[in-house]
């Protein structure tokens, strides 16, 4: 058996910022980078290029520089890194129990899950021959980049979500080309207004991608009305994806409360969890803003209630 005062789960902006803070509180934390499940370690920014509204970088970062340079900075500060998913945790008595892809089982005083959220993707091998290479899941991300200032873009959605990228892209693009499958918007009154009314979006409605055109960079969809069938191209320089996010919860099996879209419930101005001890940060707990500056603010708030609760426990 393994023994941890801290365990964190996820290794992207929240969770090695809170393994900096952790490590730096003497809490010699335990964090696990994860494998497979949600991707990759080292979160969404993994899959980024360019970051350029990261504080401190007035040249942007690589998103995958930006993340071994947490992962060395958290190491160097003292936390022991473990690049295995978590499986199952038991959060009913503590200890808590958590038990990880390799099999090894783990008590842990106090736990902050910073695992994420996944997002949606097109199920297209074109999708996946031009992600990062003119498609992202974030125009707040990625919209003011060079390769789309003055270009035609497109959004696919058709929530608020779908329609707020849609309306940042307009900054930067001479076109926001919004694609939804349905006749009708599915986004608040307000926000729908905002998109019909705005003369830099245009709205595709009843289409769907079939295919993303281009050569080593995308330069195209190929969309398929769902009402005729028929199939018409359009040029395009980049295409973000708004169709939602996925938390990645599964490995809580109902253990930690959840909202109505999945992601984990926090105590309002606090990221403590339903389950005295348990703590969330980062975008498994934030369907509004889902930014890497905010995941980390989030991993600093964790850690320093996890700290603070700690402390309780060990003088109570």
């Amino acid at each position: 058996m393994n023994n941890a005062k801290l365990a964190i789960i996820g290794s992207g902006p929240a969770g090695l910022t809170a393994a900096i803070y952790a490590a730096r509180a003497n809490l010699s934390p335990v964090l696990f980078e994860g494998f497979m499940s949600g991707g990759m370690p080292g979160g969404q920014l993994i899959t980024t290029g360019l970051v350029e509204n990261f504080p401190g970088f007035p040249e942007g970062i690589d998103g995958q520089q930006l993340m071994a340079n947490m992962r060395e900075q958290a190491e160097r500060c003292g936390a022991t890194l473990i690049t295995e998913d978590i499986d199952t945790v038991d959060f009913s008595q503590k200890p808590f129990t958590l038990t990880s892809s390799g099999g090894d089982v783990w008590n842990a005083d106090a736990v902050i899950i910073a695992t994420g959220a996944t997002a949606r993707r097109l199920p297209l091998d074109s999708e996946k021959k031009f992600w990062g290479r003119g498609i992202s899941a974030c125009a707040v991300c990625d919209g003011g980049l060079p390769i789309f200032r003055n270009k035609e873009l497109a959004v696919l959605g058709g929530g608020d979500s779908a329609i707020e990228e849609a309306d940042h892209l307009t900054h930067f693009g001479s076109v926001v080309h919004l694609i939804h499958r349905r006749d009708s918007f599915r986004a608040s009154k307000i926000m729908q207004k905002r998109a019909l009314e705005h003369p830099k979006i245009k709205v595709h409605w009843n289409k769907i991608v079939e295919e993303f055109l281009g050569d080593e960079n995308l330069s195209g969809l190929r969309l398929k009305d769902t009402v005729t069938g028929a199939i018409s191209d359009l040029p395009i320089s980049g295409c973000f994806e708004a169709i939602g996010h996925t938390p990645n919860v599964g490995f809580l099996n109902g253990q930690i409360a959840l909202d109505e879209l999945g992601y984990i419930k926090t105590l309002s101005g606090s990221t403590a969890t339903n389950v005295d001890g348990v703590f969330a940060a980062g975008d498994v707990q934030d369907a509004k803003y889902r930014q890497a500056v905010s995941a980390a603010g989030s991993g600093c708030h964790a850690a320093l209630e996890a700290e603070r609760w700690l402390g309780g426990l060990i003088h109570a």
